[in-house]
Parts: C-alpha cells; structure tokens; sequence
C-alpha cells in the first residue's frame, strides 16, 4: 500500500439524561474533543404497519424501549401527499423519523436503513452490531448485509409488489413482475438461505440489526409466496421470540396487500 489510512473513532453512546421526558441522550466523542452532548428530547416516528416503517418500530424497541411517539400514516388513503406530510417528507412514503433535539432543533430521517443504523450504533450496550469505528470482518459483513437487505433485496420486492398491488391494473407490468420474482429466486433468496444454513441468524451466532432488515424482508418475500423454504419459516420464529419483534408487528394484521379500489379510486401512488 503507498498510502495510510487514517481512522478517527468515534463513539455514540446513550445515557440517562435528567429532565428528558424520554430518559437518554446522545454523546458524541471523538480524538479531537473531550466531548460534546445533543440532548434528545423526543423522537417521533410516521408509521404504517408492516411496512419499510417497521423495521424502524422494530429498532426502536429493541433500543429505547416505547419511549418514543408514534403517528400512523395511512397510505392508502393518501395522507403521505398531503401538503403538510410533503413538507416533512418529500419522498411521500414512510418511515419518517422525527428528532426534535433539547435545543429545539429538529431533524427528519426518511431512509430506513439509515435509521436502524443510526439508533444500532447509538446503544453499542444493545450489542445488536460489531462495534463502529472498528475495520473489522465482523463490521464490515455486517453493513454489507444490513445494506444488502435495504437494497438489492428491497428494490427487487417492491417491483413486485408495486406491480402486483399497488399500482392501476393498466399501468402494472407483468413482465416486471416476472423478471424481478425470478432474480428474487436466482439472486437473492440463495445467498441468504446459504447463510442461515450456516448461523441461526444473518451474520452469525448473534442477532443483529441487520436481522431486522432482512428479518422484515423476509416476512414481505413470504406475502409474495417467495422465501418459502422452511428455513425461512424458522429464521422468522426466532426472530419472534424477541419482543421487540412482537410488538414492531402488532398491528400488521391491518395491512392488506393491494391498495383498495386501485382502480377506480384516486390515483395517489406513483411508484
């Protein structure tokens, strides 16, 4: 190597803050300061049930516990186009993390991934990931398949899913529908089937965060009738174990598959 890498690390932990109605704050130290304090006074997530927003539900649980506000979006009614969520969120979708800081800042996540990595990292005593800031294997597999899961895998599902449920019959297409459940099966179905012939969770012996990303892809690949092996089946019974789990996907029983009336209704969703 004719280079250095040069690695300034950097710790995020949470601890009891007094007069914080949601009992933490976020420290932040680094090699060049003796440290720096953001006080979190409430977060808040835009929530539509077994949705990408749940996997963010899920994180919450298994981080903060229920000390955060949750608001339900209701999608299929349009609310998510409306002017004032657009102001929020110009994605028009959930989730969407609201981090309203001590000092009055206030700060909006929209990537899902984004936020389970962010609330993972922030509670190291969790141990729901390597530790950051470490050029680690462990590390280092662990993002590529919490990414994995918030990429490759999750823009194959939604092509399939958007095609077949969610968009007007006369602008579904079949033939995407057929290509993306078949690179779903080729591509990437097998590599994670390979790693949970291996380990009872995604990176190994330990659950992590990105069993929350994969784990929630793999509940929507099984509502497609995809990922039906049954080592799918008893990956998410472990995962259910967790209470986290069971209280992220408590009112999954109000999501239905295909948006009501996607036909002759208003036309609120484009892709």
């Amino acid at each position: 190597m004719t280079g250095e890498v040069s690695v300034i690390k950097k710790v995020c932990f949470i601890e009891a803050a007094p007069n914080c109605p949601f009992n933490f704050r976020v420290c932040l130290y680094d090699q060049a300061k003796t440290g720096q304090t953001m006080k979190i006074k409430m977060l808040k997530l835009y929530h539509y049930p077994a949705t990408r927003s749940a996997r963010v539900l899920w994180t919450l649980h298994e981080t903060v516990g229920n000390d955060f506000e949750l608001e339900r979006v209701e999608l299929y009614k349009g609310v998510q186009y409306s002017a004032e969520y657009l102001r929020k969120n110009p994605n028009h979708n959930v989730p969407l993390l609201e981090i309203t800081f001590e000092d009055g800042t206030i700060h909006q996540m929209l990537e899902s991934v984004a936020m389970v990595e962010w609330l993972v990292d922030a509670f190291p005593g969790k141990e729901l990931a390597p530790a950051a800031g470490e050029l680690s294997i462990a590390r280092a597999d662990y993002l590529q398949m919490l990414h994995f899961g918030g990429t490759w895998m999750d823009m194959m599902l939604w092509q399939v899913r958007i095609h077949e449920h969610v968009l007007p019959s006369d602008e579904a297409d079949l033939k995407t529908i057929k290509r993306y459940r078949q690179k779903f099966i080729n591509e990437a179905e097998p590599q994670i089937k390979a790693r949970l012939e291996r380990s009872p969770f995604i990176c190994g012996e330990a659950f992590s965060g990105a069993d929350i990303v994969i784990g929630h892809n793999v509940t929507w690949a099984r509502a497609y009738q995809l990922c039906q092996h049954d080592i799918f089946g008893d990956y998410i019974s472990r995962l259910a174990q967790r209470p986290a789990f069971l209280k992220a996907f408590s009112d999954a029983a109000d999501f239905v598959l295909e948006v009501p009336n996607k036909d002759h209704g208003p036309r609120f969703f484009s892709g």
